[in-house]
């Protein structure tokens, strides 16, 4: 066989699995996720991934791991940035989808008094659901300057807090997105949405600290028992699926010029010093800016909903982090430093202690790291290790992962019987359509304790605290 266990929580998929691979795959899962992948032909795509040009050590796959385009989601890769390849399929089509959490300094009880009426005032004032348009009217001129500065631009409107930028990665902005290497269609598509929350898998969450697992850490996140805290996930909607949509066929038409070959056209890609690349990380990371705006809008327009039912709240970005990019980054390749290109498509950065892009007050004891549950389901923080850095480009999983398609998902179960079930935990549900309620349900997903527990026991990100949810908000 050519998976082989070589540890509890690793294993190995061998280059005599398919032809072509160049390096092995390597798996984070236990018995559980192993028997799940195996089902839905994800091996397939790890194997597909270890045959691109210039791929270093492994193609990893983390225990949330599942079919996705081109790549499975959950699969990390690296690249030489002299013989290796960047590919769409490795990103996503929901460029920089991903999460963030805040900080309030209310208890649960002082929440539950109100929950109702919160979270009502939180689906009214967050616009979610399918092509949902934002209560901002922007010119296609300010757009450009999203495209270009971030989560900046946003501060600088007035739709955040300079210290957020700190404890956003990257600092809010990506500074080589080029506005021009995006497309007029992609710009129409994301003109009237941003500060949107989008639909599918993307939520608002108010959660509670139910459990601490480092205390020494949790203190230097300013986590506490009891503590209320909001989790945002979503990414940039319209923009980034049509810049993904523009560059796929960009990359086909390069592959033929440049004579590169792959066993699935999802992955078509280009040499990462030709200028196909080049326009490509410019509009991903353009794309990458919208979604970094897009959150600190949200998160301006959740502080000021939680400041209406609680004028004395001070809601603190603890961190804001992407799950679908393509990141030029400073690894040891061989014993030496290196500037590769990091693929985490449905995984996330995961920095150690002393790394330098930490703000100063993390760096200490490493990145926080974003883990969400699927709906009604615990979440995690966790937090970057060396070992991580050192064995997987410093990365870990990115959530649960799903088990059943959504069309899987909507033949079983109807959604009053789902809603009734989350209302019995204590858990308030709101939701744009039915539909996206019964997509979503738990069982579509991994266990994610069973998931952030093989990402501790492998070494590659530790638990800090879990978050229990009291009222979750889909699209």
């Amino acid at each position: 066989m050519a998976l082989k266990q070589i540890d509890p929580v690793r294993w190995v998929l061998e280059r005599d699995f398919k032809i072509g691979m160049k390096v092995t795959g390597l798996i984070y899962g236990d018995s559980y996720i192993i028997q799940n992948l195996e089902k839905e032909g994800a091996l397939t795509q790890i194997a597909n991934v270890a045959c691109l040009p210039g791929i270093l050590k492994h193609s990893f796959a983390m225990p949330d791991v599942h079919w996705g385009y081109g790549f499975p989601i959950g699969g990390v890769a690296a690249f030489s940035l002299n013989e290796g390849i960047i590919s769409p399929g490795g990103v996503g089509y929901d460029i920089s989808c991903g999460v963030r959490v805040m900080l309030t300094f209310i208890e649960e009880k002082e929440v539950a008094s109100c929950i109702d009426e919160l979270t009502a005032a939180l689906f009214s004032r967050v616009p979610s659901g399918v092509g949902s348009k934002g209560a901002l009217k922007i010119s296609e001129t300010e757009l450009l300057s999203v495209l270009a500065k971030g989560a900046l631009w946003a501060v600088k409107k007035g739709y955040g807090r300079s210290e957020d930028l700190e404890c956003i990665e990257e600092r809010g902005t990506l500074p080589h997105a080029n506005p021009d290497a995006v497309s007029k269609k992609a710009i129409e598509r994301g003109k009237p949405q941003l500060g949107t929350l989008g639909s599918g898998n993307h939520f608002l969450e108010i959660q509670v600290i139910d459990e601490i697992y480092d205390e020494n850490v949790a203190r230097q996140f300013g986590l506490n028992p009891g503590q209320v805290t909001v989790m945002i996930h979503c990414g940039s909607r319209g923009l980034g699926h049509q810049v993904c949509d523009d560059y796929i066929k960009v990359m086909l038409r390069a592959m033929n010029k440049y004579g590169i070959s792959v066993p699935d056209r999802q992955l078509c890609c280009a040499p990462l010093k030709s200028e196909e690349a080049k326009q490509y990380l410019g509009a991903m990371q353009a794309a990458a800016n919208y979604a970094l705006a897009n959150r600190e809008i949200i998160g301006h327009l959740v502080r000021e909903v939680f400041g209406d039912f609680f004028p004395k709240s001070d809601l603190k970005l603890l961190y804001d982090v992407s799950h679908n990019m393509a990141h030029i980054e400073k690894h040891d390749v061989e014993g030496k430093q290196a500037d590769v290109c990091v693929h985490r498509k449905g995984a996330t950065r995961a920095f150690p202690p002393g790394h330098p892009s930490l703000p100063e007050k993390y760096r200490q004891v490493g990145q926080p790291v974003i883990i969400p549950g699927s709906m009604g389901t615990e979440s995690y923080i966790l937090v970057g290790t060396k070992r991580g850095m050192e064995e997987c480009f410093a990365s870990t999983c990115h959530g649960a992962g799903r088990v059943l398609s959504r069309k899987a998902a909507m033949k079983s179960e109807k959604a009053d019987t789902i809603l009734k079930r989350l209302e019995d935990r204590g858990i308030k549900v709101m939701a744009e359509t039915i539909g996206t309620v019964r997509e979503e349900i738990p069982e579509a997903y991994k266990d994610v304790s069973r998931v952030v527990d093989v990402v501790e026991k492998a070494g590659i990100s530790r638990k800090v605290a879990r978050l229990r949810p009291l009222a979750v908000i889909k699209g």
